[in-house]
């Protein structure tokens, strides 16, 4: 099994959602689980679809979290960047020093 060094974020409007665990989900051999939080924020390159967010000033947005590979989380991100090109997805990789069960 490949070494879990890297946590993979994903943050974009709830709208995207389903889309991109769509993706996810087509692509066992990078991903082999993750965890998403409903969460709310902006950006100075996001699109407000909705009056309730374009008063609040924020919009709905959901962030999705894969412990894997670093190899792997660069290929989904090329792979996303290539079927799912939008400038409302935010993403960054950040280091795991430790990954495990408790098993």
């Amino acid at each position: 099994m490949k070494e879990m060094n890297c946590c993979l974020t994903i943050a974009c409007h709830r709208s995207l959602e389903e889309r991109l665990v769509g993706h996810l989900l087509e692509h066992p051999e990078w991903v082999h689980g993750f965890i998403m939080f409903k969460a709310e924020g902006g950006s100075q390159k996001e699109i407000l679809p909705s009056m309730i967010e374009q008063v609040r000033g924020r919009s709905q947005r959901v962030s999705i979290q894969a412990v894997m590979n670093l190899e792997d989380a660069r290929a989904l991100v090329n792979h996303l960047k290539h079927e799912e090109c939008n400038p409302e997805i935010a993403y960054w990789i950040t280091p795991v020093i430790e990954f495990g069960r408790m098993e």
